[in-house]
């Protein structure tokens, strides 16, 4: 028995020999924004390879619309999140150089309006660095698990059809 492959009577997804395996990450018990779990794109069982080389799966993956679904979902959580904060991070380097007087403006004691929107950037990062660990548990975590074990099991599959050629 190698570990990290799944028997044959075993699920694919939740096997804890999985190397890359985590309970919290496959989105167990957490509902997506509409109220229900987030749709898995399934991985589509690739087509009989001729080929002995190991590459050709990766291949076959990054060209399957399971791959092309979790790769989609992360460019519309990442590039929208990208622009607001590099925004937000120019507008408070912009403001602290051009505007010293609306910075240095008291808010309440030795507080002033520059603390605040530093303190501003430490909490929009750590909020966003939430927020992605968060869509990427309950949007990408559980297609990408099952992309793996489709690997997993192309590559199982391609070794034994070696072992039986030699």
């Amino acid at each position: 028995m190698v570990p990290g492959r799944a028997d044959a009577d075993r699920s694919r997804s939740g096997d804890p020999r999985d190397p890359w395996y985590d309970a919290l990450a496959s989105g167990w018990g957490e509902l997506g924004g509409a109220g229900a779990p987030a749709t898995v794109v399934p991985p589509r069982p690739a087509p009989p390879q001729r080929s002995t080389d190991p590459a050709d799966i990766y291949l076959a993956v990054q060209r399957s619309d399971a791959f092309q679904e979790v790769r989609s979902r992360y460019r519309r959580f990442v590039i929208p999140a990208v622009v607001a904060f590099s925004a937000w991070y120019i507008a408070y380097v912009v403001a602290a150089t051009t505007a010293p007087r609306l910075m240095a403006r008291p808010v309440t004691g030795a507080v002033n309006v520059a603390m605040l929107a530093g303190l501003g950037q430490f909490l929009s990062t750590f909020l966003l660095t939430w927020a992605y660990a968060r869509h990427a548990r309950l949007r990408r975590d559980r297609a990408a698990l099952d992309l793996r074990w489709a690997v997993f099991e192309q590559k199982r599959e391609q070794e034994r059809i070696q072992g039986v050629e030699r």
